[in-house]
């Protein structure tokens, strides 16, 4: 094990590392809960480098297997953890950062919170985590490696000519559910506005924004409900729940605290948006 831990809050950098390092984990009680971890946002960039780890994150489960990266944000509803018997082998990058949290948001909203790097990209990362370890002369020093491998990440993931040919097939379709996230959508208008097959369409979405459909519509809803709910505090909460397309308000409460952790009013009172900002 090679860690190093860094102060959180205390520069205001646009990139800054918090902490990094490389693991051997054996031991079931490794298990990190994304809506306990506090309320000052930063993002974990972890790889796997062998081994096996469990992710839940807002309610798809995903095992995590050699090559596989994963990101989150903090604070939000995943987990991610090794169950018993399992060993699992990876270092990561913790960092925040308004320039740093505004990149991985990008990401994250487009390929999810697991991905496939190029062999090339990882072993960049690697070697920006250890030179961290290895001890940064200054903030800056420290702010600049973080930021490198932010961008590192970023020219993987956005960089590719497959991806940005399934993304520009996607546009039109994510037009459409953003205009109307107050109305129905039912997966047959999508793949009609697509001009695919319903099952091209299903694994081209996939592959383009990292989810399936139906729960990407039910992530903008979320989204936008949650900037309602502290931007436009005028508005009932019922009223939110109907301008985002949820017809029983009951039902909104209850899927809205599934991936937020609390409900709606209460996200309302603690301001969280504010905090956490939009995903996209």
């Amino acid at each position: 094990m090679r860690t190093i831990s860094l102060p959180r809050g205390r520069q205001r950098l646009h990139a800054m590392p918090t902490s990094t390092g490389y693991e051997v984990r054996e031991d079931e009680n490794y298990d990190w809960d994304g809506r306990r971890r506090g309320q000052t946002p930063f993002t974990v960039l972890q790889h796997t480098i062998s081994g096996t780890g469990q992710l839940r994150y807002e309610n798809r489960n995903y095992r995590l297997q050699k090559n596989d990266t994963l990101l989150v944000l903090v604070p939000h509803n995943h987990r991610y953890w090794l169950e018993k018997g399992d060993r699992w082998e990876y270092f990561w990058i913790s960092m925040n950062g308004e320039e740093a949290l505004r990149i991985h948001k990008s990401i994250l909203g487009v390929s999810g919170p697991v991905f496939r790097l190029q062999p090339a990209t990882i072993d960049h990362l690697a070697d920006c985590s250890l030179r961290l370890i290895k001890g940064a002369a200054s903030p800056g020093a420290a702010s600049a490696v973080a930021y490198e491998a932010a961008m590192a990440l970023y020219d993987d993931v956005f960089g590719s000519h497959a991806f940005a040919e399934k993304q520009s097939a996607m546009q039109p379709v994510i037009d459409h559910i953003n205009a109307n996230l107050d109305k129905a959508l039912p997966v047959a208008d999508l793949v009609q506005i697509s001009g695919l097959s319903r099952a091209h369409f299903s694994r081209c979405f996939a592959d383009s924004e990292g989810i399936p459909p139906a729960e990407f519509v039910l992530q903008q809803r979320l989204q936008r409900a949650a900037k309602l709910l502290t931007k436009a505090d005028f508005l009932p909460v019922k009223e939110v729940a109907i301008m985002c397309g949820f017809e029983d308000a009951n039902y909104f409460s209850k899927v809205f605290r599934r991936c937020y952790g609390i409900t709606p009013s209460q996200f309302r009172t603690t301001g969280m948006y504010a905090s956490m900002g939009s995903r996209r």
